[in-house]
């Protein structure tokens, strides 16, 4: 960040950083669960082709939510170090 930057514009820049990232988490997690969802249903009607594809979009989502989800949190980490110092 800026040197320039008041302690309080800082806090503010991360809060913002901290509120918005996280909306891209939720979505991507939000369509692990449809597709999950999905799966299950297509699997008790019978349809399994279906249910195995979706099954595999779901997991697949979810792997990519929980890396994403480690990066920020690194990420976040990383920028609480450098505010404190």
């Amino acid at each position: 960040m800026d040197a320039s930057l008041s302690n309080d514009e800082r806090s503010s820049a991360a809060l913002i950083a901290c509120t918005v990232v996280p909306l891209y988490d939720e979505i991507m997690l939000r369509w692990a669960a449809i597709f999950f969802v999905i799966s299950i249903i297509a699997a008790l009607l019978g349809f399994s082709g279906i249910a195995e594809g979706s099954a595999e979009i779901a997991k697949i989502l979810f792997f990519i939510f929980l890396a994403i989800c480690l990066v920020f949190v690194v990420l976040g980490v990383v920028a609480a170090n450098k505010l404190r110092s």
